[in-house]
């Protein structure tokens, strides 16, 4: 009785309908036939579900409301688009506001990036942050901003944009959209990252200049067995379109995590591309076979650019325990040489996929890990001749003048040129699904992605952001973006107070470290470091 009592109770009613319907439309077909054996078809279809609904054990709610149930799942698929399309403000939506959004799809297309009626950010919250221009400001200087990188002992040296392509791997973008980010490159005259992922042949065909990342797994270096291959390294490193190399350490969004690609995603190309064996999990580490310690790291560097054929070489990294840092920087001075280069990935940096504890919990923020290099680099004496770069949700010129003045010689952003070749944030990257080519595997999704037509945006987006950086560095009467300083920065940190960079982020002096540094904690952080190991540093 309590069950012929419950298919009689509102949630049940969508299936009491099908089942009704589906007497009534099968009575109607064996007299009539013809159009009614569809009423047939599509009551017998909901009849169906909804018994499979009762009986199934996965989902409770589908057990207490058969049928209506799906309409919440599918409700709950579209609940991002529906969000971002009907809802959002101008600046919410996460990881990059709509602001943010459509800034660079206006600069991408080239189209009016002016704004109206003053700003929509609440300058009296706590956060707020601006520049301070200057009474007597600069005649425009030349947007090409350019900084050498190279140690004496490179050979090679590298001039670089002040704003490259941060590191993202073909397997993680499609073909089409690795060919539109390096076309784009080679157009505005800026270098692209390869990601971990090595350099593929859709990285080579339209000739922009690259940044070879090469990751724990070693991919496109490596023996079959995953160690390190001087000679295929050397293979690749010495091709001219190479410009410097550049060793992962960690990411910002996934600090200390490895990777696995499954053998069923591991295609034939992408098996050749990393050297990799077909059919079989693709494994990336969380930590480096090469190398254990603090000066063997050094040493590998070293040796490297020697095969490189004298081509910058660096570190990128995520801060984590500020002592491994130090017992790094020991390093470079017990061997009297050093990277030619740095690239601190903040955490709030983007990735394909990662845990939300490693993504939410993990790792320094950009600016703490930026000040924090910069100033371990001027207290150990080192920093006139290491160029340091970073990345972590750079997208404006703003974005670039914040990091310099904390200490970075020039920055890449990696989703903001997502962005220009057709990203539209809906957070389908791990899936496979991506609507609009670019972070897919997918060829038939991926050919959505027109390649000329996105070439020339990555450039356009570009050139507009370094076109409005030069405005910024001239209204603050400066000639070159690396001239900002951190008291030209300021922070409400209340609604009634304001702090400037130079006291949030306190700076060391020259050799401070060496001399005996005046906070009692860095002083102790620094004694402990030592260039034998990373875990004696550990704090």
């Amino acid at each position: 009785m309590p069950g012929l009592v419950a298919i009689f109770a509102p949630r049940h009613w969508a299936l009491l309908v099908s089942l009704c319907g589906l007497v009534w439309a099968s009575f109607l077909a064996l007299h009539a036939g013809g159009v009614w054996l569809l009423l047939v078809a599509f009551f017998g279809f909901f009849s169906a579900l909804g018994v499979y609904d009762l009986v199934q054990t996965r989902h409770a709610v589908l057990r207490n409301y058969p049928i209506l149930a799906h309409l919440r799942f599918l409700l709950e698929e579209m609940r991002p688009e529906i969000r971002q399309y009907f809802f959002e403000s101008e600046t919410d939506g996460a990881p990059f506001s709509r602001d943010r959004r459509a800034l660079v799809y206006q600069r991408a297309k080239m189209q009016l990036d002016k704004r109206p009626f003053g700003t929509h950010l609440a300058t009296y919250s706590d956060g707020y942050e601006w520049l301070l221009h200057s009474f007597a400001p600069r005649p425009l200087a030349d947007p090409d901003f350019r900084i050498k990188i190279g140690r004496p002992e490179c050979s090679k040296p590298y001039s670089a944009s002040v704003f490259n392509i941060s590191a993202m791997s073909f397997g993680a973008l499609s073909a089409n959209a690795i060919r539109a980010l390096n076309g784009g490159a080679k157009a505005g005259g800026f270098a692209h990252d390869t990601g971990e992922g090595s350099l593929s042949p859709y990285h080579e065909e339209q000739g922009g200049d690259i940044i070879w990342e090469i990751g724990s797994g070693y991919f496109g270096c490596r023996t079959l067995e995953g160690a390190f291959s001087e000679e295929k390294f050397a293979e690749t490193a010495q091709k001219p379109q190479i410009k410097m190399i550049e060793i992962k350490l960690s990411q910002g969004a996934k600090p200390g995590h490895g990777g696995v690609l499954p053998a069923a995603k591991v295609t034939p190309e992408i098996a050749r591309i990393r050297g990799v064996p077909f059919g079989k999990d693709c494994v990336s580490p969380a930590a480096h076979s090469a190398f254990k310690t603090p000066l063997e790291l050094i040493a590998f560097l070293a040796r490297l650019r020697q095969l490189s054929g004298g081509k910058p070489v660096g570190i990128k990294f995520c801060l984590g325990q500020p002592g491994e840092f130090l017992a790094l920087v020991k390093a470079m001075l017990e061997l009297g040489t050093a990277p030619d280069f740095l690239v601190v990935d903040g955490k709030e940096g983007g990735t394909g996929a990662a845990p939300e504890e490693f993504m939410d919990h993990l790792g320094t923020p950009l600016r703490e890990g930026l000040s924090f290099v910069h100033n371990a680099l001027v207290g150990a004496g080192l920093r006139e001749n290491i160029r340091i770069g970073c990345s972590g949700k750079i997208t404006t010129a703003f974005d670039i003048a914040r990091a310099m003045a904390l200490g970075a010689d020039w920055c890449n952003s990696a989703r903001g040129f997502m962005f220009a070749v057709g990203c539209i944030q809906s957070l389908s990257c791990h899936t496979d699904t991506c609507p609009t080519g670019v972070a897919t595997q997918d060829p038939l999704r991926g050919r959505a992605l027109v390649v000329p037509d996105k070439i020339a945006r990555v450039a356009n987006y570009h050139r507009a952001t370094l076109h409005c950086l030069a405005e910024l560095v001239a209204a603050a009467g400066l000639d070159h973006p690396g001239a900002f300083t951190l008291d030209q920065f300021r922070r409400r940190v209340s609604e009634t107070r304001v702090a400037s960079f130079a006291d949030l982020y306190p700076a060391l002096a020259p050799g401070e470290f060496l001399r005996g540094a005046r906070d009692a904690d860095l002083r102790a952080l620094w004694e402990r470091a030592t260039p034998n190991t990373f875990s004696a540093s550990r704090v």
